[in-house]
């Protein structure tokens, strides 16, 4: 691809630089290539320099003079490279280049922008994995929306992907022993019993309708049993409602999973004793205070990690390590799990327990995204859990919609605090980003759609104008944004890229309802090249699983 060849002669410009060059250079920098969007200069840039000069410390734009004096770009695609006054490389693609790009569009359609470069090797993503005990509320949707568009890039890319969702139903978790106990008590208030909720339990008004639903169907039955029972009746019953609950929200956020694996199906199993049977075998456990630990220190985590507490009862580490040898055991090629921004530290301790069962910490990817900030009338909506305050992702689709939502879940980097506008993603103009790019859509199918002739793959597209190239620039490097957003597991990219193709296309629209009738070569090019727009427009909103709108009355 273009971004490559052009990335392999920076590279090489780069190492040159510092080879012929000053010994006080200290080690370049990673290299990266991006499209130039919007008014940037050139098509394709790098930043390398800037970012050598500030390790140096150097000028930047005399440094990037000197790795232009060293590249050796293919003439074949590159016309001409500059550098800026800020000392960002510019890169001037040849036209034919550029032209080509609708070409491919238009031959290769749905399928323009796919790639094998994983090779049918298989795959899993883990992510939600919400707790069983409520509802899922906004935070979800964002991890939700990273997880499916991620593992639609991957699938796009020739992996084979399963999206897995991890039931924390274990039997001894505190958080449902507390919302079984939260359920009986509102069970029974409701039935007329003078009881208090436990101290930080439940006060939400669905663990209410929770007990209301159990009253209308089972009466009060509970009430004859012993309390403990009558507890884990009601705790079972809590898990079983609210994980339909959440699959119905997921399903309707368009998120569907290939697998649901129970936590507490995995400790009937006995995996979990197997797997800390072979962690003594290995010689990563010892004893102290009564509990059993993992040397993890030795496999560099920062400290020790218990495994089963002194009560005998098994730690989430525990759990996570008998459920992640079972992912190696399925014959996973590689696999990524999604986390919260409660768990930034938890990596560490899971690749170290990976390690000491034998398996390459390699093989695991952990991400972790960063929290939601909803905005409402300008000012941060509060959240609590034990006050009961908490905006669920249900509320948030209904109020926003599901492909506005999804979109905006993934506008900035996942480890980047995520600022959730509700007022503006509410708009139906230009300003919501969700509603700029698929209005781009709607319009390019309606100015199909009023063409008098439709778009020809042999339409010459050297006809079109300075005015064009923005756009052609995106055709070009649309499959090349797929693949570096999947090769660095960042689905905001194509979020970012859709943008930018949303601009062009809505600028090359604007110019098509004020310029006056060309010849009719130049107006078969730019049907030919709104076509192509169209299909790269329509591939990245299917990656995002968000519909393609083919009108503007359709917009959303």
């Amino acid at each position: 691809m273009v971004r490559q060849q052009i990335q392999a002669a920076v590279v090489a410009a780069v190492q040159a630089t510092r080879d012929l060059g000053s010994s006080a250079l200290p080690a370049p920098p990673a290299v990266a290539v991006e499209v130039a969007l919007g008014t940037q200069p050139g098509d394709y840039f790098t930043d390398v320099a800037i970012q050598w000069a500030a390790m140096a410390p150097l000028e930047a734009r005399p440094l990037a003079e000197r790795i232009l004096a060293h590249l050796t770009a293919p003439s074949d695609l590159v016309a001409r490279a500059e550098a800026t006054e800020s000392g960002r490389l510019c890169f001037h693609l040849q036209p034919q280049v550029l032209e080509a790009a609708v070409a491919a569009a238009l031959a290769q359609g749905s399928a323009y922008g796919r790639s094998d470069a994983g090779q049918g090797r298989s795959l899993q993503v883990e992510f939600v994995s919400a707790n069983p005990n409520a509802p899922l509320q906004i935070h979800h949707g964002r991890a939700a929306a990273l997880g499916d568009v991620l593992a639609t890039l991957l699938e796009w890319n020739g992996w084979r992907v399963t999206r897995e969702y991890y039931i924390n139903d274990g039997v001894t978790g505190a958080q449902l022993q507390l919302l079984g106990q939260s359920l009986y008590a509102r069970y029974r208030q409701l039935l007329g019993h003078d009881v208090a909720l436990p101290e930080y339990g439940y006060s939400e008004e669905y663990v209410v309708e929770l007990a209301r639903a159990a009253i209308a169907t089972e009466g009060d039955r509970y009430l004859a049993l012993p309390e403990a029972e009558a507890v884990e009746a009601f705790t079972q019953l809590a898990v079983r409602e609210i994980l339909a609950q959440q699959q119905a929200e997921l399903r309707a956020f368009g998120v569907e999973f290939d697998e649901w694996f129970s936590e507490a199906e995995l400790h009937a199993s006995g995996a979990l004793t197997r797997v800390i049977d072979q962690l003594r075998a290995n010689g990563y456990t010892y004893s102290a205070n009564g509990a059993l630990w993992l040397r993890s220190t030795a496999l560099g985590d920062e400290e020790d990690r218990v495994l089963i507490r002194h009560t005998g009862v098994p730690t989430y580490l525990a759990a996570d390590g008998a459920y992640h040898y079972n992912k190696h055991t399925r014959g996973f090629d590689r696999v990524i799990d999604i986390l919260g921004p409660d768990h930034h530290s938890y990596a560490a301790r899971v690749k170290a327990l990976l390690q000491a069962l034998g398996i390459s910490p390699d093989w695991l990817t952990i991400l972790t995204h960063a929290a939601v900030r909803p905005i409402k009338g300008g000012a941060v909506v509060r959240t609590s859990r034990r006050a009961g305050e908490l905006i669920p992702l249900d509320d948030i689709v209904a109020e926003v919609g599901r492909d506005t939502a999804r979109f905006l879940f993934l506008t900035c980097r996942a480890d980047r605090l995520l600022n959730f506008d509700i007022d503006q993603a509410r708009q139906q103009s230009r300003e919501n980003p969700a509603y700029a790019v698929q209005w781009a859509h709607a319009r390019l199918c309606s100015l199909l759609r009023t063409a008098d002739t439709p778009p020809a793959q042999d339409a010459d597209p050297s006809l079109l104008g300075p005015a064009e190239r923005g756009l052609l620039r995106c055709l070009l490097a649309f499959p090349g944004e797929v693949t570096a957003a999947a090769a660095a597991l960042e689905p905001h990219r194509l979020a970012v890229f859709a943008l930018g193709l949303a601009d062009e296309i809505h600028a090359f629209c604007d110019d098509a309802d004020a310029r006056q009738p060309a010849l009719p070569a130049v107006e078969a090019a730019r049907r030919a090249l709104a076509e192509a727009a169209r299909i790269v427009l329509g591939n990245t909103l299917r990656i995002q699983g968000s519909a393609a709108p083919d009108g503007a009355e359709a917009a959303p």
